[in-house]
């Protein structure tokens, strides 16, 4: 709900007191943005969930303002987790934002609800021009009907991250982590690293004799668990790289692949190195594992994480992060989950004109160049992709493993599909089985039928 009414206003404020109060739990920023509205402007309500995005889009409204008095941007940030629950049920109350960042794998339901406004009805963002962004990033938030209903925000891919004493300590060289590869049968030269990277509690390698797999110390890669349906961090990146896709589209795909070889064979690969001692057992982890924080507490040497990671692997204390490109599979090429955000136009923007005008800015260059310049993300459009380069390229660290994946086109869309959280009920507690090794790998052909059952 938006709009200057001293009712919404009320309502507002109550929001915000549930951000603060609920990120004070959580140890996060609670809320930010400009001031309180101008007496006879339209306040705009803009929701994220990023915390360490929050400073930037805040210098991003503030720019918005000064072309813009008539408007006021009203910024609140949740946590993950609480961002969902609270944005479903303010569209229950009728109360959400006037803008949102979303998400590839939520919008499909939103757009099923109808409380999502397609760009194109509205004089500010009425012509979303695909060429302006990284490729395919306006592509993936255009619906069946043929509708934009995303401005594309940002993007990310996946690499690997180290500690480089980690390296020196193996004997290892930058060098050595170069040109890596990968395949499910023995693992390539990729396996052999985590080998060499594994230490147990008596100090011998995962490739030298006498080592005990029950008893490791330091994994060769770190756990983000089992992955759910899309494995963005934990293993889309392996089996992406076999020349598997997720379903039978780009993207609003029906049949999903879940039981072909390629998948399952990478999957008993993967789960396969907790036996190996490479991997930490499930029960080690839990269900919540943190990547960044078993590499910053030196249990595990290396990480597959996100590009949105860069900050919080580079202020790791004691750490001297490294970052490398993940390793070439049986394609004879690497690959990586390609995911972008989007901001979203709510239905129920009782200033959807101006709500556009705001998300127009958001896909500028002005507002994309501002959020490359904090170093937090890459955005989409290039000129914000460069200014992100030229930050982190000034505080020591190469991005290039993130952004060579996209410019030689080696990636595998995020599965933008109908049915994603029933998907997710499906998928969650099988790929759980699996690490635990409850499961083989058997059972992925009666799971993909149950999945692809969704569609008929």
């Amino acid at each position: 709900m938006t709009g200057p009414s001293r009712s919404a206003g009320r309502r507002r404020r109550g929001l915000a007191g549930v951000a603060l109060a609920t990120a004070a739990a959580a140890g996060l920023a609670g809320c930010g943005g400009g001031p309180a509205s101008t007496p006879g402007s339209t306040a705009i309500d803009y929701w994220l969930w990023d915390s360490v995005q929050l400073p930037g889009y805040t210098k991003c409204a503030n720019a918005f303002e000064a072309e813009n008095p008539d408007i006021d941007v009203r910024i609140t940030q949740y946590g993950w987790d609480d961002y969902w629950s609270k944005l479903t049920a303010s569209f229950v109350a009728e109360s959400g934002p006037d803008v949102f960042t979303n998400h590839v794998s939520k919008y499909p339901e939103f757009v099923q609800r109808g409380v999502l406004l397609p760009l194109e009805s509205l004089e500010a963002t009425a012509s979303v021009d695909p060429a302006e962004f990284q490729p395919g990033l306006a592509e993936i938030w255009q619906g069946p009907d043929g509708s934009q209903y995303g401005m594309p925000k940002d993007f990310d891919t996946v690499g690997l991250f180290y500690d480089q004493a980690t390296l020196d300590e193996a004997g290892l060289a930058q060098a050595d982590l170069q040109d890596l590869t990968w395949n499910p049968d023995d693992g390539g030269t990729f396996e052999e690293l985590l080998a060499r990277l594994t230490v147990d509690a008596n100090g011998i390698r995962g490739d030298e004799p006498g080592f005990d797999p029950d008893n490791v110390e330091v994994y060769g890669l770190a756990s983000g668990g089992s992955g759910g349906y899309n494995g963005q961090t934990q293993w889309s990146w392996l089996v992406g790289s076999t020349g598997w896709t997720f379903n039978n589209q780009d993207t609003w795909g029906n049949e999903y692949n879940f039981d072909d070889p390629r998948f399952k064979d990478t999957m008993e690969w993967y789960f396969g190195l907790v036996d190996k001692g490479f991997l930490p057992p499930f029960g080690i982890v839990g269900a919540n594992p943190n990547a960044s924080q078993q590499v910053g507490a030196g249990t595990a040497a290396l990480a597959a994480d996100g590009s949105w990671m860069i900050r919080v692997y580079n202020g790791l204390e004691g750490v001297d992060m490294g970052i490398t490109k993940v390793p070439a599979g049986p394609s004879g090429k690497p690959s990586s989950m390609y995911n972008g955000l989007g901001d979203s136009i709510s239905a129920q923007s009782e200033n959807p004109e101006d709500a556009a005008r705001w998300v127009h800015f958001l896909g500028s260059d002005k507002c994309q160049v501002i959020i490359g310049k904090e170093g937090t993300v890459f955005p989409a459009r290039p000129a914000g992709t460069e200014a992100a380069m030229e930050t982190f390229e000034a505080q020591g660290i190469d991005p290039t493993a993130f952004t060579d994946l996209v410019e030689n086109d080696n990636t595998l869309l995020f599965p933008v599909t109908d049915h994603g959280a029933t998907i997710t009920s499906i998928m969650q507690p099988v790929m759980d089985e699996l690490y635990i090794g409850t499961e083989d790998v058997s059972v992925l052909d009666e799971i993909n039928s149950k999945v692809n059952a969704l569609f008929e």
